[in-house]
């Protein structure tokens, strides 16, 4: 089986300073590999060594070394290698001493060496001389020297099944198994100096991960994370982070995460987990009896998990524990492991990450509440009067609740301006509030329109409004009173305002953070407020045999009202039963859903721009326009025309409507699914439009290099000439020439302008050899 170099769609710049850079656009096309395939690779013949698991692998350049393990008879202490170029497997060349035969020891690399730590060794056939190791070797990949470092002073107790990582040129060995207990302590030592090195414990601090062991370990974004593993305590599918700066532990909360979200995945062990760009990756491991086969994605950035769906063309691993991964350039290799029935495998696979830059829709939209440039609403709040700026087509677009206020004060408000206009006529005046101060009116706009909210204060409300525009809600500080307060207000604003999506964030976040010391003030406040749901989960968690005792002796449970006092006796002596609910929780819908929605024809009437694309008008949301692009942004800003109408091009070019009505959905929603020929149209829109990122440019080069068809190619050969993407139309005119009988009956052709069709005519010509020359002459 033959393995070709191949390549995802890399981050594309454009050069801002060649005037060029526009007109002539190079994709640089080549080899690709569907995004997110999985492949399988030629196994690990017998006779090169033997299938096994509880090994490791490290990548080196273009080949992964797999160290150790167990063959299910014997430990192992071989070194092999696969080059990912050639996809062939070797002995790696060895000399010196290796590491005795081992198995759940670790390997990383640093420089141009691999470091083996630690392991279970001895014989298992005969189960004798079994013992766990703090032994560290090193061995050069480029003369294929075993050596073993003899380190003076302290050492890591002997372990096996532990975590160990890289990071600012030291080895980092956490938690793991020593044969009579689960550690989960912390060492390092210097990887720079061999003479003068020394293990050092480290201080760590935080919500320290449980004593665990065969769980993997990742870098990634300069922190060090854990995910799940064999504990001594209640098995979790936790995921820690490790700040190497302060030596800090983070457990990431999941509970915020919402009904409906990917879930993280089952709690497991043996399983393997890597980082590539802002992500982690999670495959296999024992979860719970089965052996799944599903990959996770967690976003560093978005801390959400998600499930990788693989490409129609992959050939899937099967589940498995104790296999080994690492990653080289954009794809990850998994090696081995225990799969059904206690078979050790040998098999190798391949998969290709995709490493488009991350959409930035609901930072865009974060942004523009923070800056609070354009607001065109101004809510006024309460008893008091607090006003909060806004934007009434992100408001509009996700709360019909607010929708409504909102439509109400503008028929006020116009019918406010026709009466002024009728009593002032004679000069001319246009109306409109008077008492709002000038330096809050957008230039060159309407006045503010007034929408007034007498149920809502500030401070809950604008939490409320960061929801609207981001999809999230600031996590409060574990335990804070004040802050559990604040989103209890939130929440009754939710329900509301009927925010179902909000409601159930607001109930995860609260719940999350109840505790023996707020759980009473959070008690309190949910019977004032009347939040059922919220007061049902104190009550319940006051009662718990583990916390009633501590509760109850306590300074505010002597202040509580006397009927919350006799509720929590009586839910002690007598508790209710358990009633279960299968109705399916209404989660609400996402900020991408809403927007989708607003762009579709939902947004209509609160329209206040016309996009003119080669005349024909298309209306549209200048907040929203502006949010996500700084070309439209400096505009409203500076020259918003007149008239309200703005001319689209992508520099000298007019794209298709479909190509337009491609980068609207993008611009509105996030959306990058488009036809092929679309993509070319607006591959220099990143750099026209200035796009926060080239997410959209990364998705069109791709869309392009792995969708031209027969039945496409005209379209995508017209589009190329338009754009004057040259190579690409000499990509199409290729397909044409080799393609030309079913090119030559679709209908498509006969509407290709005229330098087209001699453009096509000269490719044929081109192609055709001396030799057919000869047989077509013999024919005539």
């Amino acid at each position: 089986m033959s393995c070709k170099s191949t390549k995802v769609a890399p981050s594309v710049d454009f050069d801002h300073s060649c005037s060029d850079s526009v007109e002539y656009l190079t994709l640089n096309f080549g080899p690709f590999e569907t995004v997110h395939r999985w492949r399988r690779l030629p196994p690990c013949d017998e006779f090169v060594g033997a299938r096994r698991s509880k090994h490791t692998v490290v990548a080196y350049r273009d080949a992964i070394y797999v160290f150790g393990g167990d063959n299910g008879k014997n430990m192992l202490n071989d070194l092999l290698r696969f080059d990912v170029k050639d996809c062939s497997w070797c002995r790696a060349f060895t000399t010196g001493t290796p590491p005795a035969p081992r198995y759940h020891h670790s390997a990383v690399v640093y420089g141009s060496s691999m470091f083996v730590f630690g392991g279970y060794t001895g014989d298992i056939y005969s189960n004798s001389n079994l013992k766990n190791k703090n032994d560290l070797f090193e061995y050069k990949f480029a003369t294929g020297q075993w050596t073993e470092w003899k380190v003076e002073g302290s050492l890591p107790v002997a372990r096996s099944a532990h975590g160990a990582t890289v990071y600012n040129d030291k080895l980092w060995i956490f938690a793991g198994y020593d044969g009579n207990a689960r550690l989960n302590d912390m060492w390092t030592i210097s990887l720079q100096d061999r003479e003068h090195a020394c293990w050092e414990e480290i201080d760590q601090s935080g919500e320290i991960p449980p004593s665990c062991c065969n769980f993997p370990v990742a870098v990634c974004r300069d922190k060090m994370f854990v995910f799940s593993g064999q504990s001594g305590a209640k098995i979790t599918n936790n995921l820690f982070q490790f700040e190497f700066k302060g030596h800090m532990w983070t457990r990431i909360p999941t509970e915020h995460l919402l009904r409906g979200s990917p879930p993280p995945p089952q709690r497991r062990y043996g399983h393997t987990m890597v980082a590539f760009d802002r992500h982690l990756y999670v495959f296999g491991g024992a979860a719970d009896n089965t052996l799944p086969n599903e990959l996770h994605c967690y976003d560093v950035d978005s801390q959400t998990w998600e499930v990788i769906q693989p490409s129609l063309d992959s050939e899937m691993p099967s589940g498995r524990l104790f296999h080994a991964a690492a990653v080289i350039q954009d794809a990850m290799y998994i090696f081995g492991g225990t799969v059904d029935n206690n078979v050790r495998s040998g098999e190798m696979y391949r998969f290709q990450f995709s490493c488009y830059p991350k959409c930035t829709l609901h930072e865009d939209y974060g942004k523009l509440w923070e800056n609070r440039q354009f607001c065109d609403v101004e809510f006024i709040l309460g008893e008091r009067e607090e006003r909060v700026l806004g934007h009434i087509a992100i408001v509009t677009a996700r709360c019909q609740w607010l929708r409504k206020k909102i439509l109400q004060a503008r028929d006020r408000q116009r019918q406010k301006s026709k009466q002024e206009s009728s009593e002032e006529s004679d000069e001319g005046a246009a109306g409109g509030p008077k008492d709002i101060p000038t330096g809050n009116r957008p230039s060159g706009s309407q006045p503010l329109l007034e929408v007034s909210i007498r149920e809502a204060e500030a401070q809950p409300f604008e939490v409320l409004m960061q929801f609207l525009y981001t999809d999230k809600i600031q996590y409060p500080r574990r335990g804070h009173v004040q802050d559990v307060l604040l989103i209890m207000d939130v929440y009754k604003l939710a329900l509301s305002f009927k925010l179902s999506r909000l409601e159930q964030l607001c109930v995860q976040y609260i719940e999350a953070s109840v505790d023996l010391q707020n759980v009473l003030s959070v008690c309190e406040n949910a019977n004032k407020l009347q939040l059922d749901q919220l007061k049902e989960h104190c009550l319940n968690f006051v009662v718990k045999e583990s916390h009633f005792n501590q509760v109850i002796m306590t300074k505010e449970f002597e202040r509580l009202s006397t009927p919350l006092i006799v509720e929590i006796v009586r839910r002690k002596q007598q508790p209710p039963p358990r009633v279960y609910s299968d109705q399916p929780v209404d989660i609400g819908t996402s900020l991408v859903q809403d927007m989708k929605a607003y762009l579709e024809g939902g947004g209509l009437e609160f329209c206040d721009i016309i996009l003119l694309l080669d005349g024909h008008p298309r209306p549209a949301h200048k907040a929203i326009l502006a949010a996500r692009s700084s070309y439209f942004e400096a505009m409203f800003r500076s020259f918003m025309p007149e008239d309200g109408q703005v001319n689209i091009s992508i520099g000298e070019m007019v794209p298709s409507k479909q190509a337009f009505e491609s980068m609207l959905r993008y611009i509105y929603y996030g959306d990058v699914n488009m036809p092929p020929e679309d993509s070319l149209y607006l591959f220099a829109a990143p750099y026209y439009y200035g796009f926060s990122n080239n997410r959209l440019q990364a998705y069109c080069k791709q869309n392009l290099e792995m969708n031209v068809t027969v039945e496409n190619v005209l379209q995508i050969l017209e589009a190329a000439d338009k754009t004057q993407a040259l190579d690409m139309k000499k990509h199409c005119l290729h397909i044409i020439v080799h393609q030309f009988i079913k090119v030559s009956k679709l209908p498509n052709l006969r509407s290709l302008s005229q330098l087209l069709l001699l453009d096509i005519i000269e490719s044929l010509a081109t192609h055709i050899s001396d030799k057919q020359c000869a047989e077509m002459g013999s024919d005539i």
